[in-house]
């Protein structure tokens, strides 16, 4: 029996050409299960073209992303050859640092040091194993990382060896600066230093704490080291004296100067003329006495004095 409460359509077919009609009844269920179908079959369609074409934008992007990895391995790898041209610059400035040293009269350093081989990483190191996750790349990313943390290490030692000897050489410097190498004046030695000796005026034996230098009255006298002028005055025995103080228990003393060029205070360099030479005091002729005091006690002058052949 049909439902009476069932609402039906009738649906008129009209083919083209000559053919004859027809009428087709469908009723609300027949509608429904069709409409049903092709929801079903639309959703299908949509949810397998989504699939596709998320699967093409992931193929696109793993494309851009393999390319960037290539360019970025590409780079990384450029400056692993930067840094190996690097290595080979600093360890030349190596060698040059431990002449440096040599000069400068420090040991030369180590050979584990200099290559920093010591103080290296240590410890935990989270992004070493995040990159070594990270494929091919992420290898060669990690070794560029450890060379230029190795080179960072060997230029800092570099530095504070440079430095250390940069000092050493400033010492030594200022320390040969202040050696009185050279003869305030021309002339002949006429009395060498004694422990004792007699007096050519006095006769008596009394020390000779320097050495007599024969030369024209009114030669220059020229200070044989820097240092400061301490003392200007008259001396007896000694005449016009004149007294230089030249630093790490240095001090120099010239006697009998017809003429003092420098005050008290003043700052003088080697080879600057200091004094004129007289026959003032107890003296036999024009003459420098010349003395030389290491911490307060008199030594040889000659000892100082270097070859004409050494130069400053």
């Amino acid at each position: 029996m049909r439902k009476s409460n069932e609402r039906r359509w009738t649906v008129m077919l009209v083919p083209h050409g000559s053919g004859a009609s027809r009428a087709v009844e469908v009723s609300q269920t027949v509608i429904k299960f069709v409409v049903g179908i092709g929801s079903v079959i639309a959703l299908v369609f949509l949810v397998l073209g989504g699939a596709a074409l998320s699967r093409g934008i992931s193929i696109t992007r793993s494309r851009a992303l393999a390319r960037e990895n290539q360019l970025l391995a590409g780079e990384i790898q450029r400056l692993r050859e930067r840094l190996a041209g690097l290595h080979d610059t600093l360890s030349a400035f190596s060698q040059r640092e431990n002449e440096l040293r040599l000069l400068a009269g420090l040991t030369p350093t180590d050979p584990g040091v200099q290559q920093a081989g010591i103080g290296g990483p240590a410890g935990q190191w989270p992004e070493r194993d995040n990159l070594s996750a990270a494929g091919p790349a992420g290898t060669h990313a990690f070794a560029a990382r450890m060379d230029m943390d190795a080179l960072t290490r060997r230029a800092n030692l570099l530095v504070r060896s440079i430095s250390e000897a940069y000092d050493s050489l400033s010492s030594h410097q200022a320390r040969l600066a202040a050696m009185p190498s050279i003869m305030p004046t021309k002339g002949w030695l006429t009395s060498a230093f004694a422990r004792e000796r007699v007096h050519p005026i006095l006769h008596l034996a009394r020390p000779h704490e320097g050495i007599d230098v024969t030369a024209p009255m009114g030669a220059e006298i020229e200070a044989p080291a820097a240092g400061v002028v301490t003392e200007v005055k008259w001396v007896d025995g000694y005449g016009n004296m004149l007294t230089i103080d030249h630093g790490y228990g240095l001090v120099t003393r010239y006697a009998h100067c017809s003429r003092i060029l420098v005050a008290r205070g003043t700052r003088v360099q080697r080879g600057q003329r200091i004094a004129l030479v007289g026959s003032t005091g107890i003296s036999t002729g024009p003459h420098l006495h010349y003395e030389v005091w290491v911490s307060g006690k008199p030594v040889n002058p000659i000892k100082y004095v270097l070859p004409e052949s050494i130069v400053d």
